[in-house]
């Protein structure tokens, strides 16, 4: 009883119970068949796409604050990589650093403004959003003369970013979520950084106060978001030996999204990296889910809605429940 009400209390409940609702409204509502379900490789794949970049969003919206511009940068990495080793045939490895040095540049811009203005971060991404989105097809246009570019990469290129696993349906960037998730999972919830950025989203004035370097973890924080999405891009453009001006431009609701219902908080302070890498896996199955399912796919964007209404209450449920724990403990 007490292992239960402990899950209660932490961040991935909410996530915990949105998969277990998911999962049980499609066998009984949808007539889904839940092996095939679970095995199929359209919605891990796409988890893992979307999963990479949630992580790093995970952890800047648990210090208070979000980036927006990610929708962009998924195809600014793709483009990038694209332009300088496919339009250019460059070696593969000057297109793959591209791809990331454009994310740090970005990231490095981002945090810088979020740090040394009073501008929200919501309004800072969203004008990097746009511009990146400009930058992105205007460069395009004016390099390439086109809004697609094709890519020949290398086998090894190819082997380590863009592959299937053993041949099946499986991309390797499944391989990149799982590592990632757990590198990031250490360093929330085993080294001190992790509770620094806990506490940069509980107050960031104590923060400082404490001697915690607030702006410097902050800026670091976009930079992840930002390389986190161009990474992402570069891989995809590998995979596919192609990369489009709006490729992926369309993933920043669903990473969002996949964020909150994996038990973050829009305000800070509340969160973790099991809970969003399982809000990522809830997300996808509900969106390629449903094609497996005798629901038109039609009803796929309400079933979100209301999962995202009701993981928001859940969230700040289980919120209250931990805050009551720990104040019970302190008496």
């Amino acid at each position: 009883m007490e292992m239960i009400s402990g899950l209660l209390r932490s961040p991935a409940a909410a996530s915990i119970v949105s998969l277990i609702g998911v999962l049980v409204f499609y066998v009984l509502i949808g007539g889904v068949d839940l092996g095939q379900l679970l095995g199929a490789a359209s919605w891990v794949n796409y988890a893992a796409r979307i999963g990479i970049v949630a992580v790093a969003v995970g952890l800047l919206m648990i210090s208070g604050e979000i980036d927006i511009s990610i929708g962009a940068m998924i195809p600014a990495g793709a483009m990038t990589t694209a332009i300088i080793s496919g339009y250019y045939e460059m070696p593969i490895i000057f297109g793959i650093l591209g791809a990331i040095g454009i994310g740090v540049l970005v990231g490095l811009f981002n945090g810088f403004l979020a740090v040394r203005t009073t501008v929200p971060s919501l309004i800072i991404t969203l004008g990097t959003l746009v511009a990146m989105q400009g930058i992105v097809l205007a460069g395009s246009k004016l390099l390439t003369g086109a809004a697609s570019v094709p890519l020949t990469a290398p086998a090894w290129s190819k082997t380590i970013f863009g592959d299937l696993i053993f041949g099946g349906s499986h991309q390797t960037v499944i391989i990149w979520w799982v590592v990632i998730a757990a590198v990031f999972w250490f360093i929330m919830h085993q080294t001190k950084y992790g509770n620094w950025i806990f506490a940069i989203g509980g107050d960031k004035v104590s923060a400082r106060n404490a001697g915690i370097p607030v702006d410097r973890i902050t800026i670091l924080l976009f930079v992840g978001t930002a390389t986190a999405a161009s990474f992402v891009g570069m891989c995809h453009a590998i995979l596919f030996n192609s990369a489009q001006v709006s490729g992926g431009m369309n993933d920043i609701f669903n990473i969002i999204v996949s964020v909150v219902v994996g038990g973050v908080l829009l305000t800070g302070g509340f969160g973790s990296i099991t809970g969003v890498f399982i809000g990522t896996i809830t997300f996808a199955i509900v969106n390629k889910g449903i094609d497996f399912t005798d629901i038109d796919r039609n009803w796929s964007n309400l079933i979100i809605g209301v999962m995202l209404l009701v993981a928001v209450g859940m969230n700040e449920t289980f919120r209250k429940r931990a805050m009551s724990a720990v104040k019970k403990k302190k008496g």
